[in-house]
């Protein structure tokens, strides 16, 4: 029986504990004794649970106390920082009586809830970011709009200064709200994912046609090498455009004037995501680089390196984590390198369609 309810316990994804009625730890499940440090069982459960709040509890059950499930004093909150931040609630489940010891057993539970906080977290983040990144266009428009109608109104040259600012914040307004919709979008069909066979080949030219003119403007020569008889992917078609044009673009925000933008597009035998084969389409710029501690926060939302800089340059901040969404439904991966005073390379990997092979063949 006692290898029956070990088994049982180890099934359970949760951290389980079991106390005597000295406190002292006496079973564990595995989710328990990964999350717990150092020795557990055989020492007082203090030793392992560092918070006074859920051994208090604990023990008001070892003096024949009761704590009520449905009683939000008897849900502790707690965390463990290492290795990484996880937050648990601790709940009391009953007391067992061992009839062959005749001694009490407390049996309690840590369900975690780091998901949970981490998407309250986000969404706390978001509205706030939101909220400050649409205050800042509305206030100026709002400004102008008051000039023009008192101070400026007889005035012909601030007319036409004060109507290209306003022009050019709603302009940044609109592309919030676009990039908003679009981020929606992709997470609320991200995890459907695509069926369609696309070549990727087509996309990315004309994603480089469309974008050709802006690269000129800057002296920035659009380059592309790319494979003969690549396969298809599996995908949708205006999201993966979305995705090359979101990364092409980034490059010719950020790339140094009078240089080269290298894109490429090659076979490769190992996707991330999946472990099979697929395409990579890499797209490298020859700009300031990015510092290696901020590479992993570039695909967070509204996360920009330079603030101004972006904001001067049309930058909405969400472009990366639209990149990001887009590749986890369509299974791929995103990577990013970067040296700083030598430029950045973005690749994107996508697995190929069932039955092609890296070779174009079937």
């Amino acid at each position: 029986m006692a290898t029956t309810s070990k088994n049982i316990l180890d099934s359970l994804p949760d951290p389980v504990i079991v106390v005597d009625n000295k406190r002292v730890v006496i079973q564990a499940n595995l989710a328990a004794l990964e999350l717990m440090p150092g020795d557990t069982i055989g020492r007082d459960l203090a030793h392992s649970l560092r918070h006074p709040l859920a051994l208090e509890l604990v023990d008001t059950v070892i003096k024949g106390g009761t704590v009520e499930l449905e009683d939000p004093e008897s849900l502790v909150e707690i965390e463990y920082i290492t290795p990484l931040r996880r937050s648990f609630s601790l709940h009391i489940v009953q007391a067992l009586s061992d009839r062959d010891n005749e001694e009490m057993q407390i049996v309690i539970f840590l369900r975690e809830t780091t998901a949970d906080k981490r998407a309250e977290q986000m969404r706390v983040d978001f509205v706030t970011n939101v909220s400050h990144e649409l205050r800042s266009p509305l206030s100026a428009l709002v400004g102008f709009i008051e000039t023009l109608q008192d101070a400026a109104k007889d005035d012909r040259e601030a007319q036409q200064r004060f109507l290209e600012i306003m022009s050019r914040e709603a302009g940044r307004m609109s592309r919030l709200v676009e990039d908003l919709l679009s981020l929606s979008s992709v997470e609320m069909n991200e995890h459907v994912r695509p069926r369609d066979s696309v070549e990727i080949t087509k996309i990315v030219n004309s994603v480089i046609e469309s974008l050709s003119v802006r690269a000129a403007e800057k002296s920035l020569e659009l380059k592309l090498e790319t494979e003969e008889l690549l396969p298809p992917v599996v995908g949708d078609s205006d999201q993966l455009t979305q995705v090359v044009q979101n990364l092409i673009d980034n490059a010719i925000k950020y790339g140094g004037h009078d240089s080269t933008i290298e894109i490429k597009v090659d076979t490769t035998e190992r996707v991330p995501q999946t472990g099979g084969p697929g395409l990579k389409i890499s797209v490298r710029d020859f700009g300031d680089g990015i510092p290696e501690e901020q590479i992993t926060r570039l695909t967070e939302r509204f996360y920009r390196i330079d603030k101004a800089r972006s904001r001067n340059l049309g930058g909405t901040g969400l472009g990366l984590a639209i990149v990001k969404h887009i590749m986890n439904r369509h299974r791929g991966n995103l990577e990013i390198q970067s040296t700083e005073g030598e430029g950045s390379t973005f690749s994107i990997f996508l697995p190929v369609k069932t039955g092609q092979n890296p070779s174009g063949g079937a």
